[in-house]
Formats: structure tokens, C-alpha cells, sequence
């Protein structure tokens, strides 16, 4: 599976950031007052929020970044509206450090990886980095390899009753919301592109 291009990170970002994780469930009331609820995700789909309020459109305001502009509407360009998906690299939600992955049973060589948010664990959208796999605490440079868009692959299965922990980075698989995106030139090569809305899609 090819790798999707990344959403820029861009310095002419503005407050405030919408972060909102969403399900689905269904649910059938009684008249008695009871009712019947059937969840349909496991994991919640997330929708995110951005606002720019400075995207250059050349070089002449060297804080945004030159071409900032160019870079953000090229991925949505690229993507073609809601069509294509892209990573996005949330800078508050992209790390784990020594997270669980599973406890060999001396067979499974393939494992998703997880990260936990307070008691809820969900498989992360795709891998950008590893840096480390560890046998019951110990290190294992090789013997591993990751497969997109988040599965950690092993040559041989780690024994029975092995716990296997990794250190590493993600980003959300994300689509853009609309086929639509509203960028505004308040001055001369200034632009801001003020309701960036886009949600993630399921890795696996």
C-alpha cells in the first residue's frame, strides 16, 4: 500500500483546533422507558477542525513560510476533494513509547499496533516511525519489518508468554470532508483558509 501524502505543517496556523471523536450507534426505545442499544464502531471515527489564518503566497512574509499557500491547497489539489486520503500528524496525538502490542503465543508473526488513550485502546490509522521493539524489555534491532499502514511483522513468532512492547509515531489516515475548500486573499499574497475540516478513515 503506497504511503498518502502528509498535511503540511504550516506556522500561519490558528486557534482554535476542533478534535472530535465520533460512533454510531443504534438504538431502540420502548414504550416501558427501556431500550435496546447496538454499537456499530469499535473505534470512533475523528473529526478535525483547523483554521489558518496566514497561508503566504510567495515569499514575501517569510514567518508562514514561503509558499504555504501552495502547499496546503496543492494537497487538496492532490487529493481531489474528498477523494484521496492523506496523514495527518496530530502534534498533541502521535506517540508511543514502550505501548503494549500483544503476548506471543510462539505462531502469530503479524500484529497491529495500538495506542491507548486514558482506558481505551485502538489500532493507530498508519506508522510513520519505529524506534524500538522489545522481547520482555529487551531490545530487538532486527527480525522485524512494518507493513503498511500499521502492522508490526515479525520473521519468526515471539515465543509463548513473550510480551512484546514498541516505541514509535503515527499519523491519522484522513480524507478531507467536502470537495470544496474556501481559501480568502485579504492582502497582496496573503490568503487564510479559515474552516480546514477533514476526518480519519480506518487503517485496517
Amino acid at each position: 500500500m503506497p504511503t498518502p501524502p502528509t498535511f503540511p505543517t504550516l506556522s500561519g496556523q490558528g486557534w482554535s483546533v476542533h478534535k472530535k471523536p465520533a460512533f454510531s450507534t443504534l438504538v431502540a426505545s420502548h414504550v416501558s422507558g427501556r431500550e435496546v442499544r447496538d454499537a456499530l464502531y469499535a473505534n470512533p471515527i475523528w473529526n478535525f477542525e483547523l483554521t489558518f489564518d496566514g497561508l503566504d503566497g510567495g515569499s514575501g512574509y517569510g514567518g508562514l513560510g514561503a509558499n504555504s499557500l501552495q502547499s496546503l491547497m496543492g494537497l487538496f489539489l492532490q487529493c481531489q476533494g474528498q477523494f484521496g486520503t492523506f496523514l495527518y500528524v496530530d502534534p498533541t496525538d502521535s506517540v508511543v513509547a514502550n505501548g503494549a502490542v500483544a503476548t506471543g503465543d510462539g505462531a502469530t508473526t503479524t500484529f497491529t499496533l495500538t495506542r491507548s488513550l486514558g482506558g481505551f485502546v485502538e489500532p493507530v490509522g498508519w506508522v510513520t516511525g519505529v524506534a524500538g521493539v522489545y522481547f520482555n524489555g529487551v531490545s530487538q534491532p532486527s527480525g522485524w519489518s512494518i507493513a503498511n499502514p500499521n502492522s508490526l511483522v515479525f520473521a519468526t513468532a515471539p515465543g509463548s508468554g513473550v510480551v512484546v512492547t514498541a516505541s514509535f509515531t503515527f499519523a491519522f489516515l484522513c480524507r478531507f470532508d467536502g470537495d470544496d475548500l474556501d481559501f480568502e486573499q485579504f492582502m497582496a499574497n496573503l490568503w487564510r483558509a479559515q474552516t480546514v475540516k477533514f476526518r480519519s478513515l480506518r487503517g485496517q
